[in-house]
């Protein structure tokens, strides 16, 4: 089954929160997941982005697919260029 890394909503009403987190892609989007990789709060101002280094890099190895947005969080966080560098 494929693995994907997306985000995993939670707070309430206005107010999201989201967990990074790695799932098969045949489940919900709030449902059952492998691991916990990281969270993400887009009301906090900075951005409050904390992500586990070791175990996203991990993920990626094993072929995980990340969705567009931890994509994009990754990629600010410098794990995709790591991600390519381990590939060569």
């Amino acid at each position: 089954m494929a693995v994907k890394l997306r985000l995993q909503r939670h707070g309430t009403v206005k107010r999201p929160y989201y967990r990074i987190v790695a799932a098969e892609s045949k489940h919900k989007r709030d449902g059952r997941y492998l691991e916990i990789i990281g969270s993400y709060d887009p009301t906090t101002e900075p951005t409050a982005v904390k992500i586990d280094e070791a175990r996203a890099l991990d993920w990626l190895s094993k072929g995980a697919q990340p969705t567009d947005t931890v994509r994009n969080l990754f990629s600010k966080a410098g794990i995709i260029a790591k991600s390519k560098q381990g590939k060569q």
